[in-house]
C-alpha cells in the first residue's frame, strides 16, 4: 500500500468519494451530514491523501482541514468496504496524524457519527488516543454526531 497526497482527483478517486458521500447521506440526516464532497476537498487549507494498492486501486482516503491556529480537523476518512479490517484506516490515520504534527498543528479533532454504523470508526480513533470533546469549529451539539480530539503536543515538547 502507498499513501500519497493527492490533488488531482482522478476518476477513480472521484468515484470513491462519490460513494462515500452517498453512503453518508443514506445513513445520516441531511442536517447531520458533514462529509466533504469533491468541491469541499478542493478548498484552500485542505490536504487530501489516498491509499492505493500495488495496481493503483484506491483502498482508502483521508483529509486534513485547517480550522484555526494550531488546530486541524480529520475529514473524509474512508476505507473501501471490501477491504475493511486490513489496516488501511490505521495506516491512513497514522499518516495524517504525522502530517498534522509536521504542519505545526497542536490539536487534531474530528466529527463522526454516533449511530452503531460508526462504532468501528469511534473505536479506531479511541485506540489511537482520540478522546470525546465538545463540538468545535462551526459544529453545534447534534445527537447524530460524536466529537473527538487528540492532543498532538509530545510530552516535554
Amino acid at each position: 500500500m502507498r499513501i500519497t497526497e493527492d490533488s488531482t482527483f482522478g476518476p477513480d478517486v472521484v468515484a470513491f468519494l462519490d460513494a462515500h458521500v452517498a453512503q453518508m447521506r443514506s445513513i445520516s440526516p441531511p442536517e447531520s451530514k458533514h462529509a466533504l464532497d469533491l468541491d469541499g476537498l478542493r478548498r484552500p487549507g485542505i490536504a487530501f491523501w489516498t491509499a492505493v494498492d500495488e495496481k493503483g486501486a484506491v483502498l482508502g482516503c483521508g483529509a486534513l482541514a485547517e480550522i484555526g491556529p494550531g488546530h486541524a480537523e480529520l475529514k473524509s476518512m474512508r476505507t473501501d468496504p471490501a477491504r475493511r479490517r486490513g489496516g488501511i484506516a490505521t495506516a491512513l490515520l497514522a499518516h495524517i496524524v504525522t502530517e498534522a504534527r509536521l504542519r505545526g498543528h497542536r490539536r487534531l479533532s474530528l466529527e463522526t457519527g454516533s449511530a452503531p454504523f460508526f462504532a468501528p470508526a469511534r473505536g479506531l480513533y479511541a485506540k489511537h488516543g482520540f478522546v470525546p470533546c465538545p463540538p468545535f469549529g462551526s459544529y453545534r451539539p447534534d445527537p447524530h454526531s460524536t466529537f473527538m480530539t487528540l492532543d498532538l503536543v509530545e510530552p516535554g515538547g
